[in-house]
């Protein structure tokens, strides 16, 4: 559906150029949700902006259903943007039209008949349920409406791709929930092409299918969401992952001491994180949250195993748990009972030996 090829934005000034985009390469699916998560100023709003060509590229190629945008004259580019809608962070609407005004105003400028416009305005304000909002201003709505009514804005020419420019930044946890949940709605029930760009790991674990991970102007990662998430290979990556799925160890454990080898009487603090088997392929031999694994590790190796902590979450529809343990029992027993994990296709992360 969407295809970028060696594309590459350099801005041109004075005071020295700025390579935004290096040789940038994505393929994104038809009826998939794509995220593109990075710091401020790693190239990911310019990257969005060139796949609907508000940043033409200084070189490269963009395809957006099978037509190449970086070969066409302006009048082209404008009919093909029709099959592209966007969504903003700050939602850019315009202060003195209504709800209704708002959502009918691309369809004004392609010159729809007023029956079919207030026919297709109407359709949208059940889908972002906004129906009793219709005579509202923008300065009337809360957050959440706003963004509502953008998208349903970015919706109005039946678009074939949504844009999401950082869509849910300036919103409230609670709301920013809600405005995903309409995203996955509409992904669903249009099969819409959805590229998302966030900053927020919480947005990808929430809605993504893929992601690509973006640091100055280089794409460093990519893959399904899960196997970003609960294996990222970069730096930048894992510090991302940890904005949400950070290990607390309690003031009760003293670390202060903590070796990386065994000494007499030490417990070994470990990290396991159980993913979900049904996430794919790549993880078919995983082992679910509900896996007996504490008991087992008791019973064939002869430890003890203390739960520090633990939580099951969601990515997206796919659930895993993560359990902070301390096993203890002498060397070997400690060192089988890791491998037994391992083997058991639980994710382990060692953190160290404590008195």
């Amino acid at each position: 559906m969407i295809k970028l090829v060696d594309v590459e934005k350099t801005y041109f000034s004075k005071a020295g150029d700025i390579e935004a985009l290096k040789k940038t390469n994505i393929e994104v699916k038809e009826g998939e949700i794509f995220g593109i998560i990075g710091l401020s100023g790693a190239g990911k709003s310019t990257l969005i902006r060139c796949i609907n060509m508000l940043e033409v590229p200084t070189g490269g190629k963009v395809f957006v259903d099978g037509q190449e945008l970086t070969a066409m004259n302006e009048a082209q580019l404008r009919k093909a943007r029709q099959n592209i809608g966007m969504i903003f962070q700050h939602f850019n609407l315009l202060a003195s039209r209504t709800v209704f005004d708002n959502i009918a105003f691309p369809l004004e400028i392609q010159g729809m008949p007023k029956d079919k416009i207030r026919e297709r305005v109407g359709e949208l304000l059940d889908l972002v349920q906004l129906r009793d909002r219709a005579d509202y201003y923008p300065s009337q709505l809360s957050g959440g409406q706003k963004q509502r009514v953008g998208i349903a804005r970015a919706l109005a020419s039946n678009p074939k791709v949504l844009l999401s420019d950082e869509a849910t930044s300036a919103l409230d946890p609670q709301t920013t929930k809600s405005i995903l949940q309409l995203l996955r709605d509409i992904n669903k029930r249009l099969n819409l092409t959805i590229v998302m760009i966030t900053h927020q790991m919480e947005v990808v674990k929430e809605i993504c299918d893929r992601v690509a991970v973006i640091e100055n102007g280089v794409i460093i990662e990519e893959g399904t969401m899960y196997k970003v998430f609960t294996e990222p290979q970069m730096e930048t990556t894992q510090e991302f992952v940890k904005t949400v799925n950070d290990i607390k160890i309690p003031p009760m454990v003293d670390t202060a001491s903590m070796k990386q080898e065994y000494f007499p009487g030490s417990r070994l603090l470990v990290n396991l994180t159980f993913l979900d088997s049904g996430a794919g392929d790549d993880t078919e031999k995983k082992t679910g949250a509900d896996q007996p694994l504490v008991s087992a590790l008791i019973k064939r190796f002869g430890v003890d195993v203390n739960i520090i902590s633990g939580k099951v979450d969601y990515l997206k529809d796919l659930p895993y748990g993560t359990l902070l343990v301390e096993i203890m029992g002498d060397e070997k027993g400690i060192a089988d009972s890791v491998q037994y994990a391992k083997d058991a296709g639980v994710k382990v992360e060692v953190i160290g030996y404590v008195g």
